[in-house]
């Protein structure tokens, strides 16, 4: 039996959800605005909204004024879930579902992540889709034809830019040694291990570990430790020249 407790996909994507069957899976979903509603309900029984285990008792919903779609999605049917959209399922036999998250390259959906992805920071949770490497890489490969998702993106990679310029200019005055390193086509997005926050550009590496592995952290988490910031190592992967490329390319198409 297939159940899916409480929650919205990972940064408020949207999702595709193909039930094979052989029986039917039964929907519960309500709309993104009330979604703040659930999460008091989680902080009143003490779950962490993001983290945690909930299933939503339906007359509690039926109080706060919070709709409640609930259907069967049976064999072969295909359900999408639209942006941010809190829903839980569970199976009413035997079967198998396939889903597959999809972000499609709209403004209300690019808001709606980074909003989640703000969220996530302030709640030291791992943002699961990195969305500086991704906005960067939207500039970079997407043509871009949503006028409110072009506004967005620019903003964002502006003050991705700015920061950048600014912590490397910190950073060299303080006589810090920043290192160039690249960056490998297939390299993943790296986080600080100790915050969870997504790391770009500037990487403060540590010592290894018992494994023999390095640690990548953030500079606040650097400068939170016992050991000097000097002591770490600082790693550039890309030039600040070759992120002003990208972002002076980015342009709003016309379908």
């Amino acid at each position: 039996m297939i159940i899916f407790v409480g929650h919205q996909e990972n940064n408020n994507f949207c999702s595709v959800n193909l039930n094979v069957g052989p029986e039917d899976t039964e929907w519960f979903a309500v709309p993104n605005r009330y979604w703040g509603v659930l999460n008091s309900f989680c902080s009143k029984y003490k779950i962490d909204f993001l983290s945690g285990t909930w299933w939503p008792v339906l007359d509690d919903l039926e109080k706060e004024g919070v709709p409640v779609y609930r259907f069967l999605q049976r064999r072969g049917d295909l359900v999408w879930v639209n942006p941010g959209t809190p829903h839980w399922v569970q199976a009413t036999g035997i079967c198998n579902n396939v889903s597959w998250n999809v972000g499609p390259v709209t403004g209300h959906q690019y808001r709606m992540a980074m909003e989640r992805y703000e969220w996530c920071k302030m709640r030291c949770v791992k943002s699961i889709v990195p969305m500086i490497h991704l906005s960067w890489n939207i500039a970079r490969f997407v043509r871009v034809t949503d006028a409110i998702l072009f506004a967005q993106l620019k903003e964002c990679l502006t003050r991705s830019l700015l920061f950048c310029e600014y912590q490397m200019k910190r950073l060299k005055d303080e006589g810090i040694v920043i290192s160039w390193h690249g960056r490998s086509d297939r390299e993943p997005a790296h986080y600080c291990t100790v915050c969870q926050v997504e790391v770009f550009n500037i990487l403060f590496v540590s010592s290894k570990n018992s494994k023999g592995e390095h640690y990548v952290l953030c500079e606040q988490c650097t400068r939170a430790t016992d050991i000097s910031i000097h002591e770490h190592k600082v790693l550039n992967q890309f030039t600040i020249e070759e992120l002003k490329v990208v972002l002076n390319g980015l342009d709003l198409h016309c379908i």
